[in-house]
């Protein structure tokens, strides 16, 4: 298990096998109500090819995807943050899924800001997107928490999305 960073109350690490449990916990219908993903993890098999054909692989040959985040006080996995190369969108895209009983605590934007801060010392990211459906109010809050601006707002099956960005070596952003 590779820990990536950490914070004051959590670990920022790699997933491994021994996190399907955890995986299919914080993908519950209400926590992919907004990402597209819902019904894709409703078993521990699917938890389990998460972690093995999306991560993992991910790790091989980006060396980077998204990271388990672990609470310090209980060693708890309770979601997930960091980075993703997305092809959908043909960039780097941060993102977040908690349990729903972490929501609200802060947790999300802790594990992302420091997500952010190792990028600009240790991997060669520059602009990064985040993408929100413009229902999803806490998770808009969370966006414009780690500094990202408002580029555009566009549909895709069926969502409203609002598409932000920010530039982790201080360049100019793109425009819509």
């Amino acid at each position: 298990m590779k820990v990536i960073t950490e914070t004051e109350r959590l670990i920022i690490r790699e997933f491994d096998h021994r996190d399907a449990k955890a995986v299919l916990e914080f993908n519950s219908e209400e926590v992919n109500r907004y990402t597209g993903d819902a019904g894709s993890c409703n078993n521990i098999n699917d938890a389990e090819d998460i972690i093995q054909e999306i991560w993992l692989a991910e790790y091989k040959k980006f060396g980077f995807a998204r990271w388990a985040v672990e609470l310090k006080v209980t060693n708890q996995v309770i979601g997930f943050c960091g980075f993703k190369n997305d092809s959908r969108i043909n960039a780097v895209d941060i993102g977040y899924r908690l349990h729903q009983d972490f929501w609200g605590k802060g947790y999300a934007t802790e594990a992302n800001l420091a997500c952010i801060e190792y990028a600009k010392k240790h991997m060669d990211l520059d602009i990064v997107y985040g993408e929100v459906v413009n229902l999803n109010l806490g998770s808009i809050k969370i966006i414009e928490k780690l500094g990202m601006s408002f580029i555009r707002e566009y549909q895709d099956e069926g969502f409203t999305l609002l598409r932000y960005a920010i530039s982790l070596k201080g360049n100019a952003l793109p425009s819509a």
